[in-house]
């Protein structure tokens, strides 16, 4: 028998309940933006620079480029074309750059966990130290936003083997950190459960650029076909198309004309859709008490 996280069953999209999203809609859609601080020469982080080690001063300056004018380019195009944001948080920048929270916060947007900063990766702590992160994090958003953050997905999208059981025993009700379905699926923890929201690894500008070095043209192209598709296939099944972004990668001029493009073909298409936050997805499927991924309630 091969080694199981013992998290779910494998269930086939295909033989699931059909349900429909508010307003009867089959396609909710949410759009993720990464908003991270790093430690200056220590710690971890992707490197853009090969052959100069990683922490340096290029690397950091090319990360922080996203919270000092990427970022504001992206809450512009969400003003203009009244899109909501899920906001990934590296606590940390409540003290690094707290005019970026305001501007959020002035826009209702949702904020989730997403550790303290990305320089460290929870996968990497004791289950008491990384009980320690979670719960500094949680303080620290509620703290600012008047209330506690539902979702969260790990630094560097690389949990520990006990994250979903910390989270949902900190009160936390969805994660993100599983991207292996169209839908919500719960997940079995040690003392309840937590629903695993769709979070794009494909459409995603980390993956799709940093790594497999896609162009602008072609990240916008691969979100338009995948909404094109998604929307199609939604009329056989009630899916979760979500996009994943980094101000430093799409607040960059040259990806941002691209980007705008691919989001005013999803919001030309806003009588069809359910364009939303990760947090009002899993709120509805929780209220709704769906049996997620075919597990049973």
């Amino acid at each position: 028998m091969l080694t199981s996280h013992n998290r779910f069953p494998y269930s086939a999209i295909t033989e699931r309940p059909q349900f429909n999203w508010p307003g009867e809609k089959r396609l909710a859609v949410h759009l993720c933006l990464n908003l991270e601080h790093f430690a200056y020469n220590e710690g971890l982080g992707l490197s853009y620079s090969p052959g100069i080690a990683h922490p340096n001063t290029y690397n950091w300056a090319w990360r922080e480029y996203g919270n000092r004018v990427g970022v504001w380019r992206i809450i512009d195009l969400c003003n203009r074309l009244g899109l909501p944001l899920s906001v990934l948080l590296n606590s940390a920048c409540y003290d690094h750059c707290p005019q970026v929270l305001e501007a959020l916060r002035a826009r209702g947007d949702e904020i989730l966990g997403h550790g303290r900063t990305n320089s460290e990766h929870q996968n990497n702590f004791s289950e008491a130290e990384e009980r320690v992160l979670i719960q500094e994090v949680t303080d620290a958003i509620t703290q600012h936003e008047g209330r506690a953050p539902a979702g969260w997905l790990s630094p560097g999208v690389n949990p520990s083997n006990l994250t979903p059981d910390l989270l949902q025993e900190a009160g936390y009700s969805y994660i993100l950190d599983w991207p292996l379905d169209d839908q919500p699926v719960w997940i079995n923890t040690r003392n309840g459960r937590l629903l695993s929201v769709p979070y794009p690894h494909e459409v995603n500008d980390i993956p799709a650029i940093a790594l497999h070095d896609t162009t602008a043209e072609g990240f916008a192209n691969m979100i338009i076909d995948n909404f094109d598709e998604m929307l199609e296939q939604s009329a056989d099944q009630p899916l979760v198309f979500g996009i994943s972004i980094h101000a430093f990668l799409i607040g960059q001029p040259y990806r941002l004309r691209h980007f705008r493009r691919a989001m005013e073909h999803i919001a030309q298409h806003r009588d069809k859709i359910w364009f939303t936050t990760t947090g009002a997805i899993a709120q509805h499927f929780i209220d709704h008490d769906q049996p997620a991924g075919g597990q049973g309630r």
